[in-house]
C-alpha cells in the first residue's frame, strides 16, 4: 500500500515468469495465446518468457490442440510437473524427523525419517543434514529444484531460526548452513506457516481468510490472507499456543491452578490444547473424555474469536489427530466463536480438520520451495 522503492526491470521479469508459471501449474497445459489472455502480458511478452522457461528445462511443447477453428492450430505448452522433485522436511514431532522425496505436484516419491534420541542443538542439526543427504540419495534419478523444510519455532524470512527451544535452536541461520553443505536451495520456515502454505496450495483451502492451527508437540498457526501468508515484524504471527487462556483470578474454588507452560507463564492455550496435554488429560478419565475435549474446545474458541473477528476469517483448519480434534473439540471451538463474534462474521465461519492428513507438513514444505525457486503457489 505505501511502497518504499521503485520496481526494478528484473523485478517485473521475475514477477511475468511467476504468473506464467502459476497459470500452468493451476490450469495445465494452454497455449501461448491462453497465457496471454490470462495473464494480460503481450504475446511477445508471452514467447519470449516461455522460450526462456523451455531452455531452463520446466516447460515443454506438449504438441497441437486438437480443435476445429479455421486458422493456423495452437501449439500446447505445459510445465514437466513430474521431470523435477522437491524435497521436504517435517520437524514438528519432537521424536522422529519425516522426510519425503516429491513431485511438483505434491505426489510422494519416497519417504525417510530419522530418530532424534533426544538430540538436540548441534546434534540435531547434525541428524537433519544426514536426512536431507538421503533423500537427495533416494532422488538421484530426477534435478532436485530444492529443499524445503517445516520447523517449529519462530524463523524470519532468510530461514534463520529466531527461538526454538524445544530443539535447543537460537539464532541458527539453518537455511544457509544446509544450502552452502548441500548444494541445492533450502527453505525454512514456522511449520504452522508451511502447513498453511500446503493446505492452500494443495488442499483446496481458500486464501482470502483461512488460519491452520496445527496441534503437535507444541501449538501454533498459519495466517494466509489474500494469498499471502503472514508473518508479522518479528516473524512470530500466529503464536497462538501462548495465549493465555486459563487465569487464576478467574478460578473457583477447587479449580486447578493454571499449568506452566514451556515459555515460562501460567495458563497458555498449549498446556491445554498440546498432543501430550489432551493425552493426558483424556486417559485421566475416559468415561469423560468428551467432556474433557469440549472444554480445550472452549478455550481455543476464547483465543480463535479475537483473531477470526479481527482478521475476518473464513476458514480455520485444525491439523492433528482427528480422533482428538474432529469432535466434542472443534464442535465447542465454533460454537464460542459465533458466541463471541457479530453475527455477520462468525455465522459463516468454517471451522474443520485439514484434507492433508499427516502429509500436511511435508506438502507445504514443498509449496515453500515452489514459491521461492518457481513464484507458484
Amino acid at each position: 500500500m505505501r511502497p518504499t522503492g521503485k520496481l526494478l526491470p528484473e523485478h517485473g521479469r521475475a514477477h511475468n515468469r511467476s504468473l506464467v508459471l502459476q497459470h500452468l501449474f493451476h490450469n495445465g497445459p494452454s497455449s501461448r495465446a491462453d497465457l496471454a489472455r490470462s495473464t494480460g502480458l503481450t504475446r511477445v511478452t508471452i514467447s519470449d518468457l516461455v522460450s526462456v522457461l523451455i531452455s531452463e528445462g520446466l516447460v515443454a511443447e506438449l504438441g497441437i490442440r486438437p480443435e476445429g477453428k479455421v486458422g493456423k492450430p495452437a501449439t500446447l505448452v505445459g510445465m514437466r510437473t513430474e521431470d523435477f522433485h522437491v524435497l521436504a522436511v517435517d520437524l514438528a514431532d519432537d521424536a522422529r524427523l519425516r522426510g519425503a522425496v516429491m513431485t511438483l505436484t505434491g505426489a510422494v516419491v519416497a519417504r525417510r525419517s530419522a530418530s532424534l534420541d533426544g538430540r538436540t542443538g548441534a546434534a540435531a542439526v547434525a541428524v537433519l543434514e544426514e536426512l536431507c543427504a538421503d533423500l537427495l540419495t533416494a532422488a538421484s534419478t530426477r534435478p532436485v529444484i530444492g529443499i524445503g523444510i517445516g520447523s517449529p519455532g519462530v524463523i524470519d524470512p532468510q530461514g534463520t531460526v529466531i527461538s526454538a527451544p524445544n530443539r535447543g535452536w537460537y539464532d541458527l541461520p539453518l537455511a544457509q548452513r544446509l544450502t552452502a553443505t548441500l548444494g541445492v536451495p533450502v527453505y525454512v520456515a514456522n511449520d504452522a506457516n508451511t502447513h498453511a502454505l500446503g493446505e492452500f496450495t494443495y488442499g483446496g483451502a481458500v486464501g482470502d481468510g483461512l488460519m491452520v492451527v496445527t496441534v503437535g508437540q507444541g501449538v501454533g498457526a498459519g495466517i494466509v490472507l489474500d494469498g499471502m501468508l503472514v508473518r508479522g515484524p518479528n516473524s512470530a504471527a500466529g503464536e497462538i499456543g501462548h495465549v493465555t487462556v486459563v487465569d487464576d483470578r478467574d478460578l473457583r474454588a477447587g479449580d486447578p491452578e493454571p499449568l506452566l507452560c514451556a515459555c515460562g507463564r501460567h495458563g497458555c492455550l498449549e498446556t491445554l490444547l498440546s498432543l501430550p496435554a489432551l493425552r493426558r488429560a483424556t486417559a485421566a478419565g475416559t468415561e469423560n473424555s468428551d467432556a474433557v475435549l469440549a472444554s480445550v474446545g472452549r478455550k481455543l474458541g476464547v483465543a480463535l474469536a479475537p483473531v477470526v473477528s479481527a482478521l475476518n476469517l473464513s476458514e480455520v483448519l485444525l491439523s492433528g489427530p482427528p480422533e482428538l480434534l474432529d469432535g466434542p473439540l472443534r464442535e465447542a471451538a465454533l460454537a464460542t466463536v459465533r458466541e463471541r463474534t457479530m453475527p455477520l462474521i462468525g455465522q459463516d465461519l468454517v471451522i474443520r480438520t485439514g484434507s492433508l492428513d499427516e502429509d500436511g507438513a511435508l506438502s507445504g514444505a514443498a509449496a515453500l520451495v515452489l514459491n521461492g525457486q518457481l513464484g507458484v503457489t
